[in-house]
């Protein structure tokens, strides 16, 4: 197992999950190493054994502090809270950080899961559709999931980001979701809440860092 004293992202430049990640990392300022893992060239460095003994799932991201090796975007956010929590993600009140969570959790665990790669690959290698069929099932899930996520966000809770004024966890979910979204031409200008929100996340210096252009596997 990797031992180092600064923390390793293994992270692929357009990988949503990863974005969550980086996010996170630069809104709370801690110093990390990123260690790219390109999903597709060579049929899929996280294929790799050594990769696999690290995450078993094949899958990015993963983190790496000192002995500790975790797997899951959503597991490691968490735990940069709890391990680092100034600036804090979550707010400080029950109710707050259970909104957080939900409007988090209908991006990363409704919309997401049906459109990483490894989907849309079976779906035009197993399940035999064509690119045209592909991209039409991307934009369903993906344009009916934000449309959720935006009347969640008519809520009093909503300030400048997903809850309140400090970008949070949920942020860290929303804007890789939209980066995707607008990358696969889905329609999702009349979603102003989202628009509005993801304009103000893209002005704040930590967050641009941790966009997928400025990554150093960025193709």
């Amino acid at each position: 197992m990797p031992q180092t004293k600064q923390m390793v992202l293994y992270s692929y430049w357009r990988s949503s999950a990863s974005y969550r990640v980086r996010m996170a990392l630069k809104l709370k300022g801690l110093d990390h190493e990123i260690r790219p893992v390109h999903l597709v060239r060579d049929g899929g460095e996280q294929f790799a054994d050594d990769y696999t003994a690290l995450n078993p799932q094949q899958l990015v991201p993963t983190l790496i502090d000192g002995e500790t090796v975790i797997t899951q975007s959503m597991a490691m956010l968490e735990y940069l809270e709890e391990r680092h929590p100034e600036p804090a993600l979550l707010p400080g009140d029950h109710a707050g950080r259970a909104r957080v969570r939900a409007i988090a959790q209908a991006i990363a665990c409704e919309i997401h899961p049906l459109n990483n790669l490894r989907v849309l690959k079976y779906l035009t290698g197993t399940a035999g559709l064509d690119e045209d069929a592909k991209l039409a099932w991307y934009r369903h899930w993906t344009e009916t999931g934000l449309a959720a996520v935006e009347r969640m966000l008519d809520n009093p809770g909503t300030g400048r980001f997903c809850h309140g004024d400090e970008p949070g966890l949920a942020d860290c979910c929303l804007l890789p979701q939209v980066y995707n979204a607008e990358r696969f031409e889905c329609n999702i200008a009349q979603l102003k809440r989202i628009r509005r929100i993801c304009e103000a996340l893209g002005k704040i210096p930590a967050v641009v860092e941790a966009m997928p252009e400025n990554q150093p596997d960025a193709a």
